[in-house]
């Protein structure tokens, strides 16, 4: 597989988003068989794998490290702090956290947790309005001059946040939700992603499965699944949507291609910069997702999907109004 560039981090151009082995899918896999499908991806190209201490909270990590210790000098890994969470318990409290003592505290538990020396990225989940970001930058700038961290991340943040640390510490990544149906990247971040020479990692480039085909206003979501309390997984908003997989339909059928293949090659065609993460829980669909890399949509395709997505107005949220709400400050 070919490689990208975060900032100066290089990774695989596809990474592989790991929080779908939390249980936010439902159940989750039994360990062994999440740390076949981890290292299958590895052996499929994939280099760059993301996690976070939230998911769980720390289960994720725990796995991660476990999955990818025999290859660690082989890979990248980025995780992520910021959520109100007590680094004794474990217990996740309301709202943020990302004062200086807790960052510091939730890296020397992420590197215990995933079993190394050091963080190659390290995002700020979401950014706290309580905590002037330079303290923020400035504190993972020290983290990085003591060699636990290699590189700072944002997730979710605005144009302002971004700058603001960047004038303290380079950033490497932004990463937000970004696919066909979430396009709220476009006018601000992307642009400066370009400016400064920041990557940037979609998030959900699959649109939470439903950007795949396999998911329509008919599919039954457990109680278990995020997506049940999911505003643009109602049953009415997947039949109004629907508009969207059926253009990635039939682009697929004319490439001989899938659906999830051409919405991940039509990411990687916007900026050579963009490197999208899809989780999955099944090997044979990370095979899938890898072959997204090796998909050429011409000027053509790109101009036919940028025209028929014009006329589909997307309908729900992309997330409940509880988790929207720490988005792009």
């Amino acid at each position: 597989m070919k490689t990208r560039k975060l900032g100066a981090l290089e990774v695989s151009e596809i990474g592989f988003g790991t929080m779908s082995f939390a249980a936010y899918y439902g159940a989750s896999p039994e360990e062994a068989e999440a740390i076949r499908v981890i290292r299958g991806a590895f052996d499929l190209g994939v280099t760059h794998f993301d996690t976070a201490e939230a998911y769980g909270p720390w289960t994720n990590e725990v796995l991660v490290g476990r999955a990818l210790a025999p290859i660690r000098d082989k890979v990248t890994i980025a995780t992520k702090f910021g959520w109100n969470i007590d680094q004794t318990t474990g217990v996740r409290g309301p709202g943020l956290n990302s004062h200086p003592k807790q960052i510091r505290l939730v890296a020397e538990n992420s590197l215990k947790r995933l079993g190394i020396d050091t963080i190659d990225l390290f995002y700020q989940h979401r950014v706290d309005p309580a905590v002037p970001m330079e303290d923020v930058a400035g504190t993972v700038r020290d983290l990085i001059a003591e060699g636990k961290v290699r590189h700072f991340g944002l997730s979710e943040a605005a144009a302002g946040s971004v700058r603001r640390a960047h004038a303290v510490q380079p950033v490497a990544a932004i990463q937000s939700e970004y696919s066909l149906w979430t396009r709220e990247p476009e006018p601000e971040i992307l642009p400066l992603c370009e400016e400064l020479g920041i990557g940037f990692v979609p998030w959900s480039p699959l649109g939470a499965g439903f950007l795949t085909g396999k998911i329509d206003a008919t599919t039954e979501i457990g109680s278990g699944d995020f997506r049940a309390n999911s505003p643009r997984f109602t049953a009415e908003a997947r039949e109004a949507n629907k508009g969207l997989v059926e253009l990635l339909t039939r682009i697929a059928t004319a490439k001989g291609a899938t659906s999830a293949q051409i919405a991940l090659a039509w990411l990687l065609a916007q900026k050579p910069f963009i490197v999208p993460i899809p989780g999955t829980r099944r090997l044979d669909r990370v095979t899938e997702n890898v072959g997204a890399a090796s998909i050429i949509l011409t000027a053509a395709d790109l101009a036919e999907i940028e025209q028929e997505t014009a006329k589909i107005a997307v309908q729900g949220a992309r997330l409940p109004e509880a988790v929207l709400q720490f988005s792009y400050r």
